[in-house]
Parts: C-alpha cells; structure tokens; sequence
C-alpha cells in the first residue's frame, strides 16, 4: 500500500477514506500516549483492505473512467522507474520543440535494450501546466516518431505507454499540423520492422491516443478506458450537457472488458484491489510480466512477417455486413 502524505479519494472511495482517517487518527494517539495500539491498527488495515476488494468488484464504466483520472494514478515516468533500469530521456523533434506531454527514450528492461515512449501527466499543478495535461502538440507526436525510427536503427523494441485526454485541440497545434503529425505516425507505426508493445495506462483519447497506438501487442490495464470521445464530450454532443456522462461511458463500451472482447486488445492487465494508485510496486510487477510476454511473442518473428501480421490484425478490427446489390444489365 502506498502512502502519500496528500492521498485524495474519489466519491466511491470514501468508506475506504474513514476507515483510513480512523487509522491515521490511532496511529497518532499511540505516538502520543506510547500505547502499543498495533493490533487495532492492523485490524483497519484489513478492513481497508477488504473494502477496496469489495469496491473493486462491482466499478461502474464512469467509475473506471475516475480510476483511469485519478491523482495518485502512476503516470509513464512512475513506470519507466519502476519496470526499467538505465532510463536516458531524449529530448526534441528537431523542428520545433521538446514536448513536455511526450517523453521517452533509451531504456533497459532486465538488461535488454529498448525504446520507451509514453505521454506524461503532471503530478501537481505547476507540473500539469508544463506537460500540457498529456496532451500532445505536433511536435510531441514527431518526437515519438523520431524516438521509433531511432530505435528502427538499432533494431531495438518499442514499447509505448498511453495515457491522454486527446491531442492538445489549440489553433496553434492545428497551424503546426495536429493531424498530419498523427496520420504520419500512425501509417509509419505500421511499416516499422522492429516489435511494438502498446501499453493503456490510464486515458486512451481518440487520436491522441493513436498517435502512438498502433503496434503488434496492445496491453490494458484493468481501470482504464480508450474510445474515440470521452463520456463528457460524447454526453455534451447528444444531451447538449455534462450530466449525462455516466450513461455516454455505459454506451460507449469504453472499458478493458469492452475492449478485450471486441478484439481491439490483445490482453487485459490486472491492477492491485482499488486500483493501480494503491500500490506502484505490484501494478509494475503485474506490466512487467504482460510486457515481457508479449515481446517474446513478437521479437523472433521475421520483419517482414510482423509487419504483415500487424497490419493484418487491424484490417481485421471492426463489425460490418456486406450487402448483396441486385446486378443489372
């Protein structure tokens, strides 16, 4: 469990945020009065426990989409530390910029060399402010792109992780080609020879998203949604309000489950009971194993062989019927 001195709960959390204060509460009266109160605090240990196992169970599609947002959630830096080693960031699209949203660069996971590219939310305000909120501008999608054909150089993996509420959508980011810097990504995603590992941790956002979405394993963790809008935007387009959003995410069919059983995923990653934010450690234990498993599934393959496999699988995406037309002489 981690401890954060700011810990903050969502609303469905907060059976889990009393029996917290009422831990906190006893662990000082026993450094004031030097009461041995360990059992009874052992025993709201559990209690909390038992209630993220119980809230856990039973999350509503809107509920996930609050896990996927929530504060305490670790972003892509927190992972790159947690699951590799020898982490050197790099930095610039060699055009414009460096976009603080995108991050990535040379890394070792249990001493193999890989590229590791993710969007970056901050963790307060000031940092949220200049990470743009993981939204991308062009330049941090060309970044990503210049980080991949890098490692297409040295034939190393790519593993990408997503976590965006979309594109940054501002007249400046659409003067600088918003679009085409995604397009361009997604159409060179596709042709690159080396293994590329998607990993949802947290929002998947439309093209934001997509801009590094494309690979030949697609990883989800358990609390995170990825569709074209989100729930309040698809529920102010239809309703013409906000209130709505719970329904939009519910017909959406933006959750892990949702995804998996289309075939959009490839595999779903479990998170700890409550979600990712109550333990960093078993959440980059549980990616590490998914993501080695699938680059061992790709990584002997012959490029050539990937890349039509890769493309293969997303041609095969989607339902649709074929209607016969009448011929006509």
């Amino acid at each position: 469990m981690i401890e954060f001195t700011n810990r903050q709960f969502l609303d469905f959390e907060q059976p889990i945020k009393e029996l917290y204060e009422e831990r906190e509460k006893l662990k000082q009266s026993a450094e004031k009065s030097k009461i041995d109160l360990s059992d009874a605090i052992a025993k709201i240990e559990q209690a909390i426990d038992q209630k993220r196992k119980e809230i856990t169970s039973h999350l509503t599609p809107w509920q996930r989409v609050q896990l996927s947002r929530h504060p305490n959630r670790p972003y892509t830096l927190k992972h790159i530390e947690n699951i590799f080693t020898d982490f050197v960031e790099l930095h610039g699209d060699r055009n414009v910029k460096d976009d603080k949203a995108m991050v990535g660069g040379f890394a070792k996971l249990d001493g193999e060399t890989i590229m590791v590219i993710g969007q970056q939310k901050g963790t307060n305000t000031k940092s949220r402010q200049i990470r743009n909120f993981g939204m991308a501008n062009p330049e941090g999608y060309r970044k990503a792109l210049r980080l991949m054909r890098l490692a297409e150089k040295f034939n190393k993996p790519v593993i990408t992780f997503v976590d965006t509420p979309g594109a940054f959508p501002g007249l400046e980011a659409e003067e600088r080609g918003q679009g085409e810097a995604i397009a361009r990504n997604i159409y060179e995603m596709i042709r690159l020879k080396v293994p590329i590992v998607i990993v949802i941790i947290g929002e998947g956002a439309s093209g934001g998203a997509f801009g590094i979405g494309v690979g030949d394993r697609t990883l989800m963790m358990e609390n995170t949604w990825y569709t074209v809008i989100s729930p309040e935007s698809c529920s102010s387009i239809l309703w013409r309000t906000w209130e709505k959003k719970e329904v939009a995410a519910e017909q959406l069919k933006l959750t892990s489950m949702d995804m998996k059983k289309f075939g959009l995923v490839d595999e779903i990653i479990p998170e700890p009971d409550g979600g990712a934010h109550w333990d960093y450690v078993e959440t980059a234990q549980k990616m590490k194993h998914c993501i080695k498993k699938a680059l061992s599934e790709i990584k002997d393959l012959d490029p050539n062989q990937r890349i039509n496999d890769r493309i293969e699988k997303y041609n095969k995406m989607g339902f649709w019927e074929e209607l016969e037309t009448e011929k006509t002489n």
